[in-house]
């Protein structure tokens, strides 16, 4: 007597054997699709976070440097023109941001838009 061709399947487990090395299969592929994606963009919004605060702290400091040495060095700016080393400074904290959107905007970004059009 033949055996039916599907009872071949079943003995020895292969079927449970294939169904387990699917899953193992789909399990690698989520993980390597899905968790460590997320890990490379957690790192890369930690470094990015850690140096724009950085970037930021140290920009802080620069203009109260500035400040401090326009205070100092330039007496007559006492008393009534207090307010002038106060105004430079704020201008040169708007050129630093002007400088921040217009690298932003002129950077890597625009042309990656432009290529994508």
């Amino acid at each position: 007597m033949k055996m039916p061709s599907w009872r071949k399947f079943v003995r020895g487990n292969s079927i449970q054997r294939d169904l387990e090395e699917i899953k193992d299969l789909a399990v690698k592929y989520i993980k390597e699709e899905t968790v460590q994606p997320l890990k490379d963009l957690g790192r890369f919004v930690a470094w990015g976070t850690a140096g724009s605060v950085l970037v930021g702290l140290g920009c802080t400091l620069v203009l109260f440097g500035a400040l401090r040495f326009l205070q100092e060095q330039f007496r007559v700016l006492d008393g009534t023109l207090s307010f002038i080393p106060y105004l430079i400074v704020a201008v040169l904290a708007g050129l630093m941001i002007l400088f921040t959107i217009w690298r932003i905007t002129a950077g890597a970004s625009k042309r990656r838009l432009k290529d994508s059009k």
